[in-house]
């Protein structure tokens, strides 16, 4: 299926787990564009530059050699030959990604990377689904079909607790609150992510399994791609 379908959401909203089972079922591209802002805040740590001097962050970044993976059943992430793909799930990643991802520079350097690979995937016949923050509205404002998932906050913190710490008890919510809300915080200074475009579809899945929501964006792709 030759399809652009493109996600967004908060954190927490499920969207990376959706997404990747969406790619699964079509048998078409998986791309984690919020996997490359935190391998961004990885590399710029990783060369030593402090993640608020902006023009410093900015410039290793365009200098980044990532290879980012496509195919959703191995999305191993590789910056300069180093597999940084359990690195980059991390608290320590998650609480300073923010820095890098509100540099409005690293953005237009991510986004051109981002288009570059959806642009390949439909020249080589394939299609792809992509997902994070400002899909819908600057990855691929023409993208075939477009979805807002979101969820309560309280939802989104117990499913991001379970994903980082395995357990969803009150004290490890706690200890994620401040993660996924902040972020969103942070991350909502430059970006509209909670807030459905015009053409966008709205899915709340606080109420739904992750088999229904993926149903339903199938049901989206399918549609669109016999109109």
């Amino acid at each position: 299926m030759n399809i652009v379908i493109a996600v967004d959401g908060p954190s927490g909203s499920g969207k990376s787990t959706v997404s990747r089972m969406v790619a699964r079922q079509l048998a078409i591209s998986y791309v984690d564009t919020g996997a490359m802002y935190r391998a961004a805040a990885w590399w710029a740590q990783h060369q030593g530059i402090d993640l608020h001097n902006s023009d410093a962050v900015t410039q290793a970044v365009r200098d980044m050699p990532l290879v980012m993976p496509v195919d959703p059943n191995n999305q191993t992430i590789v910056v300069a030959d180093h597999d940084v793909t359990s690195a980059l799930r991390t608290s320590e990643i998650s609480t300073v990604v923010s820095l890098v991802a509100t540099n409005l520079d690293v953005r237009e350097e991510l986004v051109r990377r981002q288009q570059q690979i959806i642009a390949d995937q439909r020249a080589a016949g394939q299609g792809v689904i992509a997902e994070g923050r400002d899909i819908t509205t600057v990855v691929a404002p023409d993208a075939d079909v477009r979805v807002l998932l979101t969820a309560s906050e309280a939802e989104r913190i117990r499913r991001r607790t379970l994903e980082i710490r395995g357990r969803d008890d009150e004290q490890a919510m706690a200890e994620t609150a401040a993660e996924v809300v902040g972020r969103d915080e942070k991350d909502s200074t430059v970006l509209d992510f909670m807030n459905a475009g015009e053409g966008v579809h709205l899915i709340d899945s606080s109420a739904m399994t992750i088999l229904e929501v993926v149903s339903a964006i199938v049901e989206l792709a399918r549609k669109a791609s016999h109109e």
